[in-house]
Parts: C-alpha cells; sequence; structure tokens
C-alpha cells in the first residue's frame, strides 16, 4: 500500500541506548559538534581574513570546512535531540533534505581533496611554472566547477529519488540516504540503481584516480630532488593529505556498497556511515592547522588579535 510522503512520518534505526547512557550520550555528542563547528569556523574566517593566505591552496583548503560544516550541520542536531528525547521519527521531506546535504557534502569533500591534490602536484613537480599554472581565474573556474558537478549531480541522484511513492516506513540507517530511502520503495529502482552506481564511479573513482596520478608524480619528484629538506617537507604535506583523502574515501565506498549486499553487516554500514559524518569534520581543521606552519601561525595571531580587542 503506497502512503503519501507527507502524511507520516519515517522512523530511524533506534539507538539503543540505555537510560544511563542516554544523557552522556547527548553530551558528547553536543559538545563533538560545537568542537566541529568552532574548528571548521575558525579555519574558514582565518583563511578568508588573513591576506598571507590569499594564495591557491588557502583558497582551495577554504571550501573545505564549508563542507565539512554542512555535513555535520545536516546530522548532528537531529541525531543529538534524538538521543534525549528518544524520539527517532522524521518527516518525509526532512529526511530527503538530510539525504541531499549528507551526500552533497561527501562528494563535496572528494572533489575538494581532488583539487587540493593537483595543487600541490603543480606546486610540487612544476614550480617554476605555478604561478601560471594556478592563477586566480583558473582558481575561480576550479571552485565553480567542484560545487556546480556536486550541485548538479546530487540534485539529479535525489529527484529521481523523490519521484517515487512509498511502501515502507523504516529507515535502516542512523540517518537518511539516498540507499536507505530507496528502500522504502516498492516500484522499479533500476533506473536509480544504475544512476547510482555511476555517481559512485564518477564522484568516488575520478577523484581516486586524480589522487593516485598526482600522487605517483609527486612521489616521482621527490625521490629524483637531492633536496632532502624539501621532500620531506613535501612528503609530510602529502601524506596527511592522503591519510584524510583515504579515510572518507574507504568509508564512504564501504557504506555504499554495503548496501548493495544482503550478507553485509548492518552494524557495520551503520558504523561505517556515521563515521564519514564524524571523522572528517573533526580531523580536517585539526591535522591542516596543525600541519600547515602558515595556517597555525595566522590562527595564533587571529585569536590573540580577536581575545586581544574583547578584553579592552
Amino acid at each position: 500500500m503506497y502512503t503519501n510522503k507527507s502524511a507520516f512520518l519515517l522512523t530511524l534505526e533506534t539507538l539503543s541506548l540505555s537510560n544511563a547512557n542516554i544523557y552522556p550520550a547527548f553530551l558528547f555528542g553536543a559538545l563533538l559538534y560545537v568542537i566541529i563547528v568552532f574548528c571548521n569556523l575558525l579555519v574558514l574566517t582565518t583563511i578568508a581574513v588573513s591576506k598571507n593566505l590569499h594564495k591557491p591552496m588557502f583558497i582551495l583548503l577554504l571550501n573545505l570546512p564549508i563542507s565539512d560544516t554542512v555535513g555535520a550541520t545536516a546530522f548532528f542536531p537531529h541525531f543529538v535531540s534524538s538521543i534525549v528525547t528518544q524520539n527517532r521519527l522524521i518527516s518525509h521531506p526532512a529526511c530527503i533534505t538530510q539525504a541531499f546535504l549528507i551526500h552533497f557534502y561527501g562528494a563535496g569533500n572528494l572533489l575538494i581533496l581532488s583539487a587540493m591534490a593537483y595543487d600541490r602536484y603543480i606546486a610540487i613537480c612544476c614550480p617554476l611554472r605555478y604561478n601560471a599554472i594556478m592563477s586566480p581565474q583558473t582558481l575561480i573556474k576550479m571552485i565553480i566547477f567542484i560545487w556546480l558537478i556536486n550541485f548538479s549531480m546530487i540534485v539529479t541522484l535525489i529527484l529521481l529519488l523523490a519521484r517515487f511513492k512509498i511502501c515502507r516506513m523504516n529507515i535502516v540507517d542512523l540517518y537518511c540516504n539516498n540507499p536507505s530511502l530507496l528502500k522504502l520503495v516498492c516500484e522499479d529502482t533500476r533506473v536509480n540503481n544504475y544512476y547510482g552506481l555511476a555517481t559512485i564511479v564518477l564522484l568516488q573513482g575520478g577523484p581516486l584516480l586524480i589522487i593516485i596520478y598526482t600522487y605517483a608524480q609527486i612521489l616521482r619528484t621527490c625521490v629524483m630532488t637531492n633536496q632532502s629538506a624539501a621532500r620531506r617537507k613535501a612528503i609530510q604535506t602529502c601524506g596527511t593529505h592522503l591519510v584524510v583523502f583515504l579515510i572518507l574515501q574507504i568509508n564512504t565506498v564501504v557504506t555504499l556498497v554495503a548496501h548493495r549486499f544482503e550478507s553485509a553487516s548492518p552494524f557495520m554500514r551503520r558504523a561505517l556511515g556515521v563515521s564519514v559524518l564524524v571523522f572528517p569534520p573533526f580531523l580536517d581543521p585539526i591535522i591542516y592547522g596543525l600541519k600547515s606552519t602558515e595556517l597555525k601561525q595566522s590562527i595564533k595571531m587571529f585569536l590573540k588579535r580577536n581575545v586581544g580587542s574583547t578584553n579592552i
């Protein structure tokens, strides 16, 4: 029996928390969200106001806290409130919106990290041509392309999903996403499945190929150079970037693919699905803030300037 999508509430997977763990879990989740938002906004604001950071690498990095904040905000407020209220209900429009924002965040991060890898490739492998290649015009085109391709592909994904009537009400995950919403449909979803696979190939496979190529070239250049200090700095910078990318890439792929196999562990799928929304937004500003000397110093100056002006 098909149901009017706007007339009822969907039920998200239960959290299975005991009464003794409700408030500690609520406080932990709320504190984690506040830390994520604060750290990402701090990085975002510091890059925006510090003229010495108005360089291609940091302008590209500027997009990462925006995407991370979108992803965390799509997940944490509803999740944290449902812990304390023990109410796992969500309206269908809110569920569709959450799914869009979460997929938009995940795809956006992969594309941004790919652009940052390309920037490091040019800086390390073609240093004399860096300013010519990574010109302001090129940078603007890259950023517009990232958000445009991300928005168009995810909107299409969600529109293909929203056209269906639904005949079930239980979401099999801790938050709304395209695969779990498709499981509510009793109609033919082959078009959605094909488009979903194409999206995974393009938005997961494309960035992976870029990362493999750029890092192979960076590694080759680092091996050939005789400057040990420059080689060490390049490997350190790229190693950090690679760790961030792999955490997001592996967890996202496993989470999405696990929905297509009945034998896959639901617990593993949910744990990895939540980790996609927790670890990158939490780790990105910390990793880049600590590893980048310029950004770290600018953050310290920004905080001293603003704390000092507040005290006065």
